[in-house]
């Protein structure tokens, strides 16, 4: 569905009117560190499981020294109940000694060097890149990239695909309202089985509902 710039803005207006905080927007008073930290960890696991874990560990672990002195043991034994917990606990034992080591414990800010990070993929980069420090990016996720297909506004099969030509279609300055917007739209309505039509408020614009 060929869409213009009003059009964008508008479906982004009317879903920032019932916008409910994603994990990344609640952790805006975390450092950039921990905002790396918390989306890595968010991979394959819901936003409840990783929320509330994360909050405990960040009381006692804040900094990229913290997580390099932690012993990986109980590093996994704080991160049980994370999808692959424990790979997810070697990388970030070894993402946070290259960021002492290499950058002078600062977060690089652009996409090459985030994604050389241990664990960091394209969809936690652009989330880092866009949330925690305003760049231009689309972070697709499993929501974005299922509604994007649902709204017509991409014909993909892989998120990758979708994060390309979402850039070819989307008007640069609106990118970094994508992920916040539709993630949620994602979990409270665009649902994967049943989506909740009839409380959608962008049906006027959606391919899916067009067609059902």
């Amino acid at each position: 569905m060929l869409m213009t710039k009003t059009e964008y803005s508008t479906v982004f207006s009317l879903l920032e009117t019932e916008h409910q905080p994603t994990m990344l927007e609640q952790f805006s008073h975390y450092t950039p560190f921990q905002q790396l930290i918390a989306t890595l960890l968010s991979s394959r696991t819901k936003d409840t499981t990783t929320i509330p874990l994360v909050e405990k560990m960040f009381k006692q672990y804040q900094t990229p020294q913290d997580f390099v002195m932690i012993n990986v043991k109980e590093l996994e034994s704080l991160l049980y109940g994370i999808g692959f917990y424990k790979v997810k606990a070697q990388n970030i034992k070894k993402s946070s000694k290259i960021i002492i080591e290499n950058y002078a414990n600062q977060i690089p800010q652009n996409f090459e060097e985030l994604t050389s990070l241990p664990g960091v993929g394209p969809k936690t980069a652009n989330c880092i890149l866009s949330n925690t420090f305003h760049l231009p990016a689309i972070a697709v996720d499993v929501h974005v990239h299922r509604i994007s297909n649902r709204l017509g506004w991409v014909q993909t099969t892989i998120p990758e695909q979708t994060e390309e030509q979402l850039k070819k279609t989307i008007p640069k300055e609106l990118w970094n309202k994508v992920n916040p917007l539709l993630v949620d739209h994602g979990q409270r309505i665009c649902l994967p089985r049943t989506p909740r039509c009839e409380n959608c408020l962008i049906t006027k614009y959606c391919q899916y509902y067009s067609n059902k």
